[in-house]
């Protein structure tokens, strides 16, 4: 069996909790539009043709596949989590980065655009333009704290 994606969406949130970074993390997974669907976890190839779509809803419980980026913390903290996607200038599909730190959205952005170049370089291709999707979160006192963002795929051929 053969699984292509042909389309996909991005999504981001964040969310805090007085219980656990578990419940943060379930929060954010809520608010970003995937919380009620099994995420499995996928690298971070973007196939030929695969569509950028807008946030759409998916049956409860589908087993969903997406490159999945999250940072969990505690009061104080300031975390940040994101995805740098882009299409080769060949036009034969794109790829993904996800990441992850302790510190701000601008500093993870710099890094996922390393990422991003070095992906390029091993491969011997151009990379279009870079897009950016990152979600910062300063975790108040007394609450854990998760930022998530997630390129997601929806159909398959």
């Amino acid at each position: 069996m053969k699984l292509v994606p042909s389309k996909f969406f991005i999504t981001s949130s964040s969310a805090v909790s007085k219980v656990s970074d578990l419940n943060a993390f379930d929060m954010a997974l809520l608010d970003a539009g995937i919380g009620e669907q099994n995420l499995v976890s996928v690298s971070s190839v973007i196939p030929v043709g695969a569509e950028r779509i807008e946030i759409c809803e998916m049956p409860m419980g589908a087993v969903t596949h997406c490159v999945l980026a999250q940072m969990r913390g505690c009061e104080g903290e300031t975390v940040s989590a994101g995805i740098a996607y882009t299409y080769r200038k060949d036009g034969k599909g794109g790829y993904v980065a996800e990441g992850h730190i302790h510190g701000s959205a601008e500093s993870l952005k710099e890094i996922l655009k390393w990422k991003m170049d070095e992906m390029s370089k091993i491969r011997g291709v151009e990379f279009e333009e870079i897009n950016f999707v990152t979600e910062e979160l300063a975790i108040p006192m007394d609450h854990y704290g998760c930022c998530i963002a997630a390129l997601v795929f929806t159909e398959y051929r």
